[in-house]
């Protein structure tokens, strides 16, 4: 459905390979214009805003190119596939921490090392 709101333009990949390269447009670039959406709410359009912000152009649309295969189908498969993925991450929430506590173990080893830390620096103190 998001697909839909896409624009998928086919160019030229660059790189070698020669006349075959020169006349295929095997590249695929997917645009995606997040803040015109109407199918993502005003919450999912602010979490994608400030998570892809790396991705995204000033206007806020997302575009993603794949450019890995001569063939453009495959390239086109591809390039859906990785923005789906994209936005999927995207929109998954955010974990909470849950508190933990520090185990028996771990407070006494620490005030083993302070107190041995303690008489260290106790055995350097010179006695007047």
């Amino acid at each position: 459905m998001l697909l839909n709101e896409c624009k998928i333009k086919a160019t030229r990949s660059g790189g070698a390979g020669g006349q075959h390269v020169n006349k295929v447009s095997s590249k695929i670039e997917i645009m995606f214009d997040i803040p015109s959406s109407k199918l993502l709410s005003d919450n999912q359009k602010e979490n994608l805003l400030i998570k892809l912000r790396n991705r995204l152009t000033i206007k806020g649309i997302l575009r993603i190119t794949e450019d890995g295969d001569r063939s453009q189908h495959e390239n086109r498969e591809k390039g859906i596939v990785k923005f789906y993925t994209i936005l999927e991450n995207a929109l998954k929430p955010i974990k909470k921490r849950k508190k933990t506590r520090a185990t028996k173990a771990s407070k006494e080893q620490r005030l083993t090392s302070k107190k041995m830390n303690a008489d260290k620096k106790k055995l350097r103190k010179e006695k007047f």
